[in-house]
């Protein structure tokens, strides 16, 4: 089927969720909006939430990294990576661009350079807030280390799925989630290393001022919003 996507548009639609919204319902509502957008009838978008208490398994996932102790419904994601978890306190930024454009410092039709931006996306906005995330080289996601300890922790995962150049799924940032959720699986398959938020970190960032940093800088990496 011919694409018949609208190569000159350039506005991105930004939106929140108020309420948790449902594994399944974000799911339909991003096979809706990718779809819209590869046949030009959307624009592409950037949409903030949050989960209900949630486990997702990537196309990675091994059975023996879910423990789930506390009974959290999982779902298969169709995205890469292993186990994630999703909860109250945890911006979910979910991107839907047609890639076959070029945004910003992002090529056309470049996987690798999409993830990377997403990287430095999420890198740019946790510096608002005072903290250091950090690349790892294997380890996708946004890192952060521990000054006095040395311990490394992840703060922001990723996980990606493009359909014939759009992109949909995206990032989750830890901003004031229950660490103690995470038990429930080896996030991101990654034993020897935990997890942290802002505001274990110390910094009490609402969720608003959270999504402000996310479009402030989200034009660093990826141009116009």
């Amino acid at each position: 089927m011919h694409d018949r996507r609208a190569m000159t548009e350039k506005t991105i639609l930004w939106n929140s969720s108020a309420g948790p919204v449902p594994y399944p319902d974000a799911v339909a509502e991003m096979e809706r909006q990718v779809a819209a957008i590869r046949d030009g009838q959307a624009p592409e978008r950037v949409w903030l939430l949050e989960h209900p208490p949630t486990f997702t398994a990537g196309t990675s996932a091994r059975a023996e990294d879910l423990f789930n102790p506390r009974g959290f419904p999982t779902y298969d994601a169709g995205r890469g990576g292993q186990w994630t978890y999703h909860g109250p306190g945890q911006r979910v930024a979910y991107v839907m661009l047609d890639l076959t454009r070029p945004h910003g410092d992002v090529p056309p039709r470049d996987l690798r350079a999409y993830v990377h931006g997403l990287e430095a996306w999420l890198i740019r906005t946790l510096r608002c807030f005072d903290v250091s995330g950090e690349r790892r080289e294997g380890r996708i996601g946004v890192w952060v280390v521990d000054p006095d300890s040395g311990a490394e922790n992840k703060i922001a995962a990723l996980g990606v799925r493009v359909s014939r150049w759009t992109s949909w799924h995206g990032v989750a940032l830890n901003v004031m989630p229950d660490l103690d959720d995470f038990a429930g699986i080896v996030p991101c398959g990654i034993r020897e290393h935990g997890v942290t938020s802002l505001h274990a970190l110390g910094r009490r960032a609402s969720m608003a001022e959270v999504d402000e940093a996310l479009r402030a800088c989200w034009q660093d990496v990826f141009g116009a919003a």
